[in-house]
């Protein structure tokens, strides 16, 4: 997906006020989901710690994030909205927004929550075992955490030997 991330980005970067772009790698960075990345408030991240905490989850279970740095400098990308909201669209606005934003880039077929499914492979590939993937995306089965991966056998070789 390197590749065509790099020209998801390049689009995004020209759709709007660029917000798109920050929520494209907000999600690869994350693995959340859309509905949790618009409920986000300001005051749920812990700076210190490196954590964001969703109170709105899918499963109805609240979860603390740990956040890379490149999710935090999308934090730190942010303007402040006077709502309490770190990102100042709704579902709707994110999906139209992605959209467009494939379209200009010729991305067919790939929605925002397919992100989810590349940032939960992603953190594999990183070395995290399933404990540690499904505490950050808030999988409650291993079942379920599979669905959202999708190793390739390529990706998997240097860690081989």
């Amino acid at each position: 997906m390197a590749t065509s991330q790099a020209r998801l980005l390049a689009a995004a970067q020209s759709y709007g006020n660029g917000e798109i772009a920050l929520a494209i790698t907000w999600a690869i960075e994350t693995a959340m989901r859309r509905g949790e990345t618009v409920a986000m408030r300001w005051e749920h991240w812990d700076r210190k710690a490196r954590v964001f905490l969703l109170t709105e989850t899918k499963n109805g279970t609240a979860r603390r994030v740990p956040l890379s740095t490149a999710a935090i400098a999308v934090l730190e990308g942010l303007p402040k909205q006077l709502d309490g909201r770190v990102f100042g669209v709704h579902s709707a606005s994110i999906s139209r927004a992605f959209a467009a934003t494939c379209k200009a880039a010729g991305i067919e077929g790939l929605t925002f929550h397919d992100l989810r499914h590349e940032a939960t492979s992603r953190l594999f590939e990183k070395g995290l075992n399933p404990m540690e993937v499904a505490a950050i995306t808030g999988h409650k089965t291993l079942q379920m955490l599979k669905r959202y991966t999708h190793l390739r056998a390529e990706d998997l070789v240097g860690r081989l030997g």
